[in-house]
């Protein structure tokens, strides 16, 4: 393994710090996320016009950069710094490669392009509160009805030769969903007797679809409820010819989990450089204000407690940071990758907030916006100890040995 980054890589991470920091600072995040996008629109134009930004992964052969799923984290860790509120994260890690794996021919390069340039956005909605679940970050996905299980509750889909897919059922949390120009919907069909879990691609224009914003602890990371009343939807995918109206086809519910496992690895590998980049700026921002408050006429920093408390920050965060490039290079490693990065984002931006003192327990104080992150994304992609639990799991650590028999 070659850890040294490419020249190509650090022009990314410097361009894109550059830019991020003229355009996004604090004040412009706060603004950005209440706006109808829940993103600055412009900036994200600007992201895709310079840096090819939501392309970076994809093939050059549909428009994209044609870079690995790494140059996405590294990326990723430059966003998290800045707390960019963007659709990169539902786009590029969650929905690019779902089309990639699962999409026909003729999918892709319809779809990829758009997506590629900036031009076209995605989101994908998973029902009830089980993303985590479905992208197999804490649990198997094969294990449980987490779509539905034939029974009432998630999202139902049924086809007929006249009308084609139809979905019904509601989303709870779809993260950028309600600005998204694409939904990539997993939805459950075929009865109790042939349960499977399959992906549908809804437009934002269908008759029957309709979608709110909620309320969010973290507004960075805007969701929305969707709601599908009897919506057309097009197979990502051909189907295999389970439920009549078949073309002999690639997709079944097998390779829709597989798909969903391979891509929550890679997604965790880009949250965890995202986490790792938020906490490195926490405590930047952090030792800079210690050393500028004074108390008992000399700086904070000064203190040997304080001291201590920033010491052990920044080892955390230079560990983390190290788990988050291996996870790069080895996505099946983004689970222990992700937990380390969550817990210490969390760990560094409580720190920040007490560090700070008074004025960093006021909720409109800028330390908030990374407390905020840190549970967010552990509420959604966590949490801790699950990630880890899992990664032993698939490690089989806790497997006991067979007994040996005295002869």
């Amino acid at each position: 393994m070659d850890a040294a980054f490419t020249a190509e890589q650090d022009e990314i991470r410097r361009t894109l710090r550059e830019i991020l920091g003229k355009r996004c600072g604090p004040d412009e995040v706060k603004a950005a996320v209440r706006t109808a996008a829940g993103h600055d629109r412009e900036l994200w134009q600007q992201l895709a016009q310079q840096l090819g930004l939501p392309g970076i992964a994809v093939a050059e052969e549909y428009g994209g950069v044609g870079c690995a799923p790494a140059d996405l984290a590294l990326a990723c860790e430059e966003t998290g710094r800045a707390l960019l509120p963007s659709p990169l994260l539902a786009t590029a890690a969650l929905c690019v490669p779902l089309i990639t794996a699962l999409g026909t021919p003729a999918q892709r390069s319809a779809l990829l392009p758009p997506l590629a340039a900036g031009g076209l956005t995605a989101a994908l909605a998973v029902p009830g509160p089980a993303l985590a679940t479905a992208l197999g970050l804490t649990g198997d996905n094969t294990a449980g009805p987490w779509s539905g299980g034939g029974r009432a509750g998630g999202v139902q889909a049924r086809t007929d030769t006249e009308n084609g897919w139809r979905l019904y059922g509601e989303v709870a949390q779809v993260l950028d969903g309600h600005s998204a120009g694409l939904l990539l919907v997993a939805a459950h069909t075929g009865g109790f007797a042939r349960s499977r879990t399959l992906l549908f691609l809804v437009r934002e224009d269908a008759p029957g679809l309709v979608r709110s914003r909620q309320t969010t602890l973290d507004e960075t990371r805007p969701q929305a409820r969707v709601q599908l009343r009897d919506v057309p939807a097009e197979l990502l995918g051909v189907d295999g010819g389970v439920e009549g109206g078949a073309e002999g086809g690639v997709q079944d519910g097998a390779d829709v989990l597989g798909a969903l496992a391979a891509t929550g690895r890679t997604v965790s590998a880009v949250l965890a450089a995202e986490a790792v980049g938020a906490a490195a700026q926490a405590l930047a921002r952090t030792v800079d204000y210690v050393q500028q408050r004074e108390q008992f006429g000399r700086a904070v920093g000064s203190f040997q407690a304080v001291k201590h408390r920033l010491a052990d920050l920044y080892v955390r965060v230079q560990a983390a940071r190290s788990a988050a490039y291996y996870a790069a290079w080895d996505p099946d490693q983004g689970g222990l990758a992700l937990a380390q990065a969550l817990e210490t984002l969390r760990v560094t931006a409580g720190e920040a907030i007490q560090l700070h003192g008074g004025i960093g327990f006021t909720w409109e104080h800028d330390a908030h916006l990374y407390f905020k992150r840190a549970a967010a994304d552990e509420l959604l992609f966590g949490p801790v100890h699950r990630l880890r639990a899992h990664a032993a799991d698939r490690a089989d650590l806790f497997t006991p040995l067979p007994r040996k028999v005295a002869v």
